[in-house]
């Protein structure tokens, strides 16, 4: 599996993100300017610019004609992915965190920081189709977050709304009242900071990645929890593959100390594990430090990795990586086999 290593950002990686037909990726940094690429050759497309902070998470329309992004400079905005013209700009009395488009893309969640005298908050923003129609008012605002909140995204049919950050607790809530309907377990739950929350593509479950260096998958509606998957270090990004059982976990060590160890000690890989038997079954080294963003395509057969060396790594996966899967499923179509005539 041979990389192609795409160097557009000066800074550490921050998010990536895949459109839904997987033909762009788009990546976030602590450099101002996100960024949009080729998904099948890593050419680069073009640049968002007008931030003026870090951004940290991104989304896409659905027909991947509108870009919003969240950054630390108090603003999330609203682009025109074709053009890069800055559409609006949501403004905020903190760092906007966490961004994600509703299905049908008529809302978005957004969260902000805990800052100064302001608290952590989820807020929900009606998007507008003419964007002449947009205003900066938000439909819903959630309080009562310790600890600043990572991820926020929509759980089924824009019902709910799930959050995880720095207090290592799941929340779901609901969408229109912004009543807290579900958090997780304290003991069967992460003990350090959620850095990362993903959802599989049909939105039956969702993965965390953790400091506490596991990573969780849960299901969706009940927030139960299914699988752990426990590595060595720090866990910074997650996600779940859209066509095989697999997971994908990407850390390191902090930024702080990356200066004092080299790669090899730092552990700066992508780890990928058995869904559902929870096995390592390989992973993917190359980064000069900790990996801070991991997507699957779409069409899973490629993954792209970003790393606190600025460097956006793309990844289209040999025959090995499809042997392995074919190899799991026939040890696990055996242990099922044993358990029932057990």
């Amino acid at each position: 599996m041979r990389p192609i290593l795409m160097k557009g950002h000066e800074r550490p990686l921050t998010f990536l993100r895949y459109n839904r037909d997987g033909d762009l990726l788009f990546s976030c940094a602590k450099d101002h300017t996100p960024t949009v690429w080729y998904a099948d050759n890593g050419d680069r497309l073009g640049t968002y610019r007008g931030h003026n902070g870090a951004v940290w998470t991104c989304d896409v329309s659905r027909d991947s004609a509108r870009l919003i992004t969240a950054s630390a400079d108090q603003t999330a905005k609203l682009w025109e992915v074709s053009t890069g013209k800055e559409l609006f700009s949501f403004r905020f009395d903190a760092p906007a965190r966490s961004v994600e488009f509703a299905i049908g893309d008529a809302l978005a969640v957004i969260t902000t920081d805990n800052f100064m005298d302001h608290v952590p908050t989820v807020q929900v923003k009606h998007i507008a189709e003419d964007i002449d129609d947009q205003t900066d008012e938000s439909a819903l605002v959630i309080t009562g977050i310790k600890g600043r909140i990572n991820r926020a995204v929509w759980g089924p049919l824009n019902r709910t709304i799930i959050t995880a950050g720095e207090d290592a607790t799941i929340r779901i809530w609901d969408s229109e009242t912004g009543q807290l309907l579900k958090e997780s377990d304290k003991e069967s739950g992460h003990q350090k900071t959620i850095s990362s929350l993903s959802k599989s593509s049909d939105w039956s479950h969702f993965i965390t990645g953790s400091l506490d260096k596991s990573a969780k998958l849960w299901d969706t509606r009940t927030l139960t929890l299914i699988k752990t998957y426990v590595t060595e270090r720090p866990v910074n990004a997650v996600d779940i593959s859209p066509t095989h059982d697999t997971v994908v976990l990407g850390g390191g060590q902090d930024a702080m100390n990356v200066t004092m160890t080299d790669r090899r000690a730092g552990k700066f890989e992508a780890k990928f594990y058995h869904k559902i038997l929870q096995e390592e079954i390989g992973g993917v080294k190359g980064h000069f430090g900790p990996i801070n963003a991991l997507a699957f395509n779409p069409d899973g057969q490629s993954f792209s990795s970003g790393g606190e060396d600025g460097y956006v790594r793309l990844h289209h996966f040999d025959s090995d990586y499809f042997n392995i899967k074919m190899l799991f499923e026939t040890q696990l179509v055996q242990f099922l086999g044993s358990y029932v005539a057990g």
